[in-house]
C-alpha cells in the first residue's frame, strides 16, 4: 500500500517537473552555466517555503496522507567548495498531514547553482515527530531542485524520506 503511494507521488513529482520544463523551455535556450562561478547567485539570508506534501515515511507519516507545511531555510555560507557556485544553509520546517500527524524536520541544505533558472540541493538531517503522545526522532534525507522565475521567487520540488513536497521559494 505505501509502496503504491509512493509511486503514485514520485509519478505526480516526475510530472510537475516536465511540465515545469515545457513551460520554461523558452528560458532553457537563454541559459548559461553559473556552477563554476562561485557567489553567481541571488544574495539572501533567508528562504521562505510554503509547502504541499505527501508523507509516506513510517513512523512520521503512514499511510502516504497528503498535507502542507512551511520550511524556512537560513542562509549560513556560500559554500564548501571553493571553485563552484554553492551555498550552505541551515532548515527548520513544520509539516502536517491530513490524519492530524506532524513533523519538524532540521537538516543541513547544501546548495549548486547550476544556472540563472535552476538549482539543487541536498538536505540530509533529522526529523521529530509522529501521530502520538511521543514523539519520534529519525533520519530526514531529502534532494530537490529549484526554478527560479527570478531572483526572489522559485518554483520548488523535494523529494526524500519522510515525504515528498512542492512549494514556493521566496528568497529574502
Amino acid at each position: 500500500m505505501i509502496r503504491h503511494r509512493l509511486a503514485a507521488a514520485c509519478a505526480c513529482a516526475a510530472a510537475l517537473t516536465l511540465a515545469v520544463l515545457a513551460v520554461s523551455s523558452e528560458a532553457l535556450a537563454d541559459e548559461h552555466s553559473t556552477i563554476k562561478l562561485p557567489g553567481d547567485h541571488p544574495r539572501y539570508a533567508f528562504e521562505a517555503e510554503p509547502h504541499l506534501i505527501v508523507g509516506y515515511g513510517d513512523p512520521f507519516f503512514p499511510n502516504g496522507l497528503p498535507g502542507g507545511g512551511f520550511r524556512g531555510t537560513f542562509h549560513i555560507a556560500n559554500g564548501f567548495i571553493k571553485n563552484i557556485n554553492d551555498s550552505v544553509g541551515i532548515g527548520v520546517g513544520i509539516d502536517f498531514a491530513t490524519n492530524g500527524h506532524l513533523v519538524v524536520p532540521v537538516v543541513l541544505q547544501w546548495n549548486f547553482w547550476l544556472s540563472n533558472h535552476w538549482s539543487v540541493f541536498g538536505e540530509p538531517g533529522l526529523a521529530v515527530g509522529g501521530g502520538g503522545p511521543n514523539p519520534t526522532v529519525g533520519p530526514a534525507l531529502f534532494l530537490g531542485g529549484r526554478y527560479h522565475f527570478n531572483d526572489t521567487v522559485a518554483l520548488t520540488l523535494r523529494v526524500g524520506f519522510p515525504e515528498i513536497g512542492i512549494g514556493v521559494s521566496f528568497l529574502l
